[in-house]
């Protein structure tokens, strides 16, 4: 046990992937589309865009100009752990990141992923890509 584990987890099983969703949403502070924007627009959020390059080619992006970042989800937690050392600059326990993916669903996942590695401010986008557009948000 390293300095840094707080506590141990039981393990937890779901009925399905809608319960193991639903969990991981109870720990977060889940933000709109709107919100998101706004804290990109502030610099007192990061957008960490988890869709594939596929996802990305047929959806559209966030534009570069919102400081989104994009970390495909199977390099998310070694890219915004704190402690990795593969982490981005900007990687801390304080950082205000910001999922996003196509509808919300595996954000919500990996953003919990995130608060259990210590990023306590880590939460995503409600509807995700999807709701995005529909906001009326900017697509690059």
């Amino acid at each position: 046990m390293t300095a840094m584990t707080v506590q141990r987890f039981e393990e937890i099983y779901f009925d399905g992937v809608a319960d193991m969703v639903a969990h991981a949403r109870s720990s977060l502070r889940r933000t709109s589309a709107r919100a998101a924007f706004q804290e990109a627009i502030a610099g007192t959020g990061v957008i960490i865009d988890i869709r594939s390059e596929r996802q990305r080619a047929a959806q559209g992006a966030v534009p570069p100009l919102l400081g989104a970042v994009v970390v495909e989800r199977n390099e998310l937690e070694p890219r915004l752990d704190p402690r990795s050392a593969t982490r981005l600059p900007f990687a801390d326990h304080a950082a205000r990141v910001i999922v996003l993916c196509s509808d919300g669903e595996a954000s919500s996942l990996a953003a919990a992923s995130l608060r259990q590695l210590g990023v306590a401010q880590a939460t995503d986008v409600i509807g995700g890509f999807a709701a995005w557009c529909e906001a009326g948000m900017p697509v690059g």
